[in-house]
């Protein structure tokens, strides 16, 4: 259908037009949202160009009512580089929202008529837009609010200008050239007695990365058009069906090089899976260094399902197929048939070789070398050895590098399976920079896409075991604190497995890493600044997960667009995790089969805040009395109702 879809509600219409001459342009949006109070209906356009690679990638516009409900969706095709869409805005369906999730590589301009308020939320950390020189917006700071203001150097706009219309008072940021992207800069505005408008002059031009904390993070393009979005309370239609639609992934994570620094930590992460490294340098030099760690983490933890990439120490992941590379592969064989012969283990050859590798043919005759000599290895598919392609950067777009199109890693897998069918046992691929609460439900598509590629059998499973090897938000060490250390990543993490769960097609989900390097601060395992090892919220919220996450995944019909929810079962225990991905509080309908509401053993729902694990609750209250189940979710959070089947 090339890209759109549409639902109809309260008569929002395609095709409308534009008023002759719109009022209010915003340009180069790259990832935020805009926020639309229409008080006389309005028409909306949003034109798109390409920024870089869009060629390589698909991407998704989501309108929403004031009540949470999906109005549209847009689809964008890869192929769609340059486009349009137009939407009417009636009035009557309250504060509109127009989510462009990040990270984009389009650059989307939004009009709309002058009677109509508009606020937009930019991401924080992250450049939210490429913008002209002398970029001026306003914002609203609070009576007694503490809001500070902030902003992050990528290479375009160098400093931030504010100030406040009641007195002229005036403050400048300067944004440093060179410090770690987790690092931004800060400023506090005083607080006042009552509220405050401000202007605020972007200095410079291009990639803009500014944003406020302790205050409302919105701006408009004029001071009158400032306003308190309403979250209208949210409905959530949920129908459960007893039909069994596959076995639920394993979670896991990126484990160390090394025995685990905080091994009580890790043990409460409780993973079924893991991603390893394997040095073709080190094991080289000291054929048996695997020994140190492996058997551990098979013994002590219980991991017995694995994937393995071949690189080198220092992230370089370019390998030939030459006596170095055939050590490596040989001592990494040799370690796997040590412990015994159980578990299934997985070898990737490369890592992301789409991303890495100076072509397809490149990586390919390295692939055919590597795989012979694993088939040519006396007991290694008996110890549980498997080969696994392509280990992608990405699967359904291309990798965030040069012509991105021809390295998409669905065609790159497709290429060698028609090749090599017979020596491939699973496609696995790592997903990033899906940033966009909203925008988790692709984790489902790049699923099915995967399984469509690979093909099921008379059993409707897929022929090749379906790895998520690695993800996280961002790639790299391109990470924001304010998603990798609150519990906007708990929330992620949720929605990522439910999603990529859903079908009951994929084998395997490992986030990325178990524990912070020096490099990477996206570990569901972090340090305090005395040195202490904790939980992160995601690490809490993964917990969590593990205590509730069951065999099967049961076919559920979900109506909601902001909450996200999986049906599950081990025998008769059957258990509703899902996350509520937004701060509106949802009321959840349960209808369908097997509900069953015993007075000696009633159903249970648990809330779980990701900030505050220690106070997962049990108050929540379901009433399971008569058909269909009801029950309230607070704002930003996880939640699991269970209970017996008959």
């Amino acid at each position: 259908m090339n890209g759109w879809r549409i639902l109809l509600f309260g008569g929002l219409l395609l095709g409308a037009q534009l008023p002759p001459a719109p009022a209010q342009d915003w340009s180069g949006i790259r990832d935020g949202a805009l926020y639309l109070r229409a008080p006389q209906g309005d028409t909306l356009q949003v034109d798109w160009r390409p920024a870089w690679q869009a060629e390589a990638n698909a991407e998704h516009l989501y309108l929403q009512a004031g009540d949470g409900r999906l109005l549209a969706q847009r689809d964008i095709a890869a192929a769609e580089t340059r486009g349009s869409q137009r939407w009417t805005l009636p009035a009557g369906n309250g504060d509109l929202r127009l989510e462009i999730p990040g990270y984009s590589f389009r650059l989307y301009r939004v009009r709309h008529g002058d009677d109509t308020a508009a606020l937009f939320e930019p991401v924080k950390q992250h450049f939210c837009a490429e913008l002209p020189a002398g970029t001026q917006l306003y914002f609203r700071v609070r009576a007694g609010e503490r809001a500070v203001l902030a902003g992050k150097y990528h290479g375009g706009v160098d400093g931030l200008h504010v100030e406040r219309l009641s007195d002229g008072h005036q403050l400048d940021l300067p944004l440093s050239r060179d410090s770690h992207y987790s690092r931004s800069d800060r400023i506090e505005l005083p607080v006042a007695e009552r509220d405050q408008v401000w202007s605020l002059r972007l200095r410079g031009h291009g990639k803009a990365a500014f944003w406020l904390d302790g205050s409302a993070n919105l701006f408009a393009r004029r001071p009158e058009h400032l306003f308190s979005p309403e979250l209208e309370r949210g409905r959530v239609g949920l129908t459960l069906h007893d039909e069994v639609a596959g076995p639920t992934p394993r979670l896991g994570v990126g484990l160390p090089y090394t025995p685990p620094e905080a091994p009580e930590l890790l043990a409460r992460l409780a993973p079924r899976a893991a991603n390893h490294y394997s040095f073709v340098d080190v094991t080289v030099r000291r054929p048996h260094h695997e020994q140190a760690f492996r058997p551990l983490y098979f013994t002590r933890y219980g991991i017995d399902a694995d994937s393995t990439l071949l690189s080198q120490t220092g992230r370089r992941s370019v390998l030939e197929a030459d006596d170095a590379s055939h050590a490596g592969l040989a001592a990494w064989i040799d370690g796997i048939r040590a412990l015994g012969g159980a578990g299934r283990h997985y070898i990737s050859f490369a890592d992301e070789p789409n991303l890495s590798y100076p072509d397809y043919p490149s990586f390919a005759s390295y692939f055919a070398a590597m795989a012979r000599q694993v088939r040519a290895t006396a007991g290694a598919r008996e110890a549980g050895i498997r080969i696994a392609v392509p280990a992608s950067s990405r699967l359904v777009n291309g990798p965030t590098s040069a012509d991105a199109s021809a390295r998409r890693g669905l065609d790159w897998a497709r290429r060698l399976l028609a090749s090599h069918d017979e020596e491939i046992d699973a496609l696995a691929w790592h997903e990033w920079m899906v940033r966009d609460l909203r925008a988790t439900r692709v984790y489902r598509d790049s699923v099915r896409q995967a399984a469509q590629l690979v093909g099921l059998d008379e059993h409707g499973r897929p022929r090749k075991a379906l790895l998520l090897e690695q993800t996280n938000l961002s790639s790299g060490n391109d990470v924001s604190p304010y998603e990798q250390e609150t519990r906007f990543a708990a929330l992620w993490w949720a929605s990522v497995a439910i999603n990529a769960a859903q079908d009951g097609l994929l084998e395997q989900l490992n986030w990325f890493l178990a524990t912070d390097d020096e490099e990477h601060f996206k570990g569901m395992i972090g340090r305090t600044g005395d040195g202490r090892y904790v939980l992160k919220p995601v690490g809490e919220a993964m917990a969590f997960m593990q205590r509730h996450w069951q065999q099967e995944v049961l076919r559920l019909d979900n109506d909601a667009f902001e909450v996200d929810t999986l049906a599950m079962r081990t025998g008769s225990r059957l258990v509703l995790f899902g996350v509520n991905k937004t701060p509106r509080r949802q009321e959840v309908r349960l209808s369908g089969a097997p509900l069953a509401c015993h007075a000696q053993d009633p159903p249970r729902l648990r809330l779980f805040d990701a900030e505050a694990p220690d106070a997962t609750s049990d108050a929540a209250v379901l009433d399971c009395t008569q058909r269909p189940w009801r029950f309230g979710l607070p704002g930003e959070s996880l939640f699991v109702l269970e209970w017996t089947a008959p």
